[in-house]
């Protein structure tokens, strides 16, 4: 009690301190990034396999924590000292300690992002419950948009759960009241669901997948049903200057797919922070 009596009287340090334990946390999501296809293509086999009457395909069993860390070059397994967030990649100039291989620059990009991004929470939200609200929904669409933009799928062990948690979550310290959230969560499946078929419907062909679905549901169970207008829109500006602009300068064709989900994550953040004043903006100028 005392802990949070000094913190909550200090937001500096209350700041200070999301901010480190976000940088923590954004470790793990790395492992989450790296690990969580690898076992969700390992139970696909698995369930294949026995669907199929034939022995489990060889391989390594791999959880979230297990085995430990290694270099994917050369097998060396990461220690402790090797595996500080932030400062170990910076001691290491970016490449491991055994191989010198160089080591994604992504590791410290993600852990970086994760503390900007709790330290600036606290900022917002100051010392309450909505700042706890608002880093879970930050982690899991950091962690989120990696996964899409690796292997263009976003896991339901990812968007269910977040889903359900932020009907549950505004059921005791709210971004909304638990109607708005109950209407966003249908609302936001619904409405990309609609276009999905519309589109199929024309051209025949799949626009999106249903893990882009399950996470504006989860966004509109998060931040309400009122944010859904905006953060459909801003997705969808971002997801085409982005496209337009990789067509244009990367000569990438226009039938290769690109993800949805990191447009939507981005969107859901600056609902997060901003979205009532701007939805009152935009209606204004209507």
């Amino acid at each position: 009690m005392e802990l949070l009596s000094t913190i909550d009287a200090h937001p500096g340090l209350f700041i200070l301190f999301c901010g480190f334990f976000g940088i923590i946390v954004g470790s793990f999501l790395n492992v989450v990034i790296c690990r969580l296809p690898r076992m969700m293509e390992r139970e696909w086999q698995l369930h294949c396999a026995e669907l199929r009457g034939e022995a489990p395909p060889p391989g390594e069993a791999i959880s979230l924590a297990r085995p430990r860390s290694r270099c994917p070059a050369c097998g060396h397994t990461i220690g402790i000292l090797e595996n500080i967030p932030l400062l170990s990649w910076l001691v290491l100039r970016g490449r491991c300690a055994a191989c010198a291989a160089p080591i994604s620059v992504r590791y410290p990009l993600v852990e970086a992002g994760s503390g900007l991004a709790c330290a600036y929470t606290a900022l917002h939200f100051g010392f309450a419950w909505t700042t706890a609200g608002a880093m879970l929904l930050i982690w899991c669409l950091l962690a989120l948009t990696c996964i899409d933009l690796d292997k263009q799928v976003l896991p339901d062990l990812i968007t269910l759960p977040l889903l359900w948690a932020g009907l549950i979550f505004n059921i005791f310290a709210s971004f909304t009241d638990l109607q708005s959230a109950v209407i966003g969560a249908v609302s936001g499946y619904l409405s990309l669901w609609l276009v999905y078929w519309a589109f199929k419907l024309t051209t025949g062909k799949e626009g999106m997948g249903y893990g882009d679905f399950k996470l504006l549901a989860a966004l509109g169970a998060w931040l309400g049903w009122q944010i859904l207008p905006l953060t459909i829109l801003l997705s969808s500006l971002l997801g085409a200057v982005v496209g337009v602009t990789l067509i244009v300068v990367t000569k990438r064709g226009r039938n290769v797919p690109i993800p949805f989900g990191p447009y939507l994550a981005a969107a859901g953040v600056v609902a997060l922070f901003w979205g009532k004043p701007l939805t009152r903006a935009y209606i204004g100028l209507l």
